[in-house]
């Protein structure tokens, strides 16, 4: 039996998708089932996905949004369809394998032994003995941008941006993804301020207590990313309106909406996913 769910959006990753690694993944792993979630892709993706989830029945499950909505909003529904499912443990992972994905087993493994850990995420430290491979311009700009999130965020996080996380299933994780982000490339530093947020609202310990960064034993640049060097002048213009709306002295308080899940046959405005799975 399952206890976790990691969400993998995929968008025009046809060409690029490693099926091999993911079958290899699931006949190995009982603990962990994947959710592929086709953010409106224009090639061949979803039938590969499909395909996927054919070969893989009770490991794999594919999430179809129709229409592309992009990244952020990718993982929102997929995290959202997986939380309804109640796991004790829910994440999402970069389809193109940059974390792979065994790596799940040791986020896991700090959720299970760490009780007081509400989220672990993933982090490019380029420490000996550790295969991180990235390209230099991207380090530069990676480290930069860290460094401005970390401290909008007042948390002393290595990495922010890194695609590989895994949360505890509390009605806090459920709230911080209820609305939809108003970043696109940096919603990770969204979901981490909504969390920061209710913390500082709710008046217990602080959010740093519950967080826990995992030194990536490997992770890679794969060709072929969707982002752009222009991209990073639109992140920091994005972290700036998080800061605004959730961190600044006088911001409102955040309300969540509260859930149960909507229904897969409800209006696509008021839906969280659109399931579709497919048996061998």
């Amino acid at each position: 039996m399952s206890d976790t769910i990691v969400v993998i959006p995929c968008f025009n990753e046809a060409q690029r998708l490693d099926a091999g690694a993911f079958d290899r993944f699931a006949r190995a792993t009982h603990a962990v089932r994947l959710m592929l979630v086709n953010d409106g892709s224009r090639d061949a993706t979803l039938q590969t996905l499909h395909e996927l989830a054919a070969r893989q029945p009770s490991r794999c499950t594919v999430v179809d949004l129709g229409a592309n909505h992009g990244k952020a909003e990718a993982v929102r529904r997929g995290m959202l369809c997986a939380l309804a499912e109640q796991p004790a443990f829910v994440g999402y992972w970069d389809a193109d394998l940059a974390t792979p994905l065994e790596a799940i087993l040791d986020f896991r493994d700090v959720l299970v032994r760490r009780g007081e850990i509400d989220l672990v995420v993933g982090s490019r430290i380029p420490l000996l003995g550790h295969a991180i491979a990235r390209r230099p311009v991207r380090r530069l700009l990676g480290r930069t941008f860290a460094r401005v999130a970390s401290t909008v965020l007042r948390l002393p996080l290595y990495d922010t941006q890194c695609g590989a996380k895994l949360f505890r299933n509390r009605p806090r994780t459920a709230a911080a993804l209820a609305q939809p982000f108003t970043a696109r490339w940096t919603f990770d530093v969204e979901i981490l301020a909504r969390l920061v947020r209710m913390h500082r609202d709710g008046g217990d310990r602080a959010p740093a207590s519950s967080l826990y960064e995992f030194p990536l034993e490997q992770w890679r640049d794969v060709p072929g990313s969707k982002l752009k060097g222009r991209d990073f002048v639109t992140a920091i213009g994005e972290i700036a309106r998080v800061w605004w709306r959730y961190l600044r002295p006088a911001a409102p308080v955040y309300a969540a909406p509260t859930l149960p899940f909507p229904q897969p046959d409800a209006p696509d405005a008021d839906r969280a996913t659109v399931p579709l799975r497919r048996a061998a």
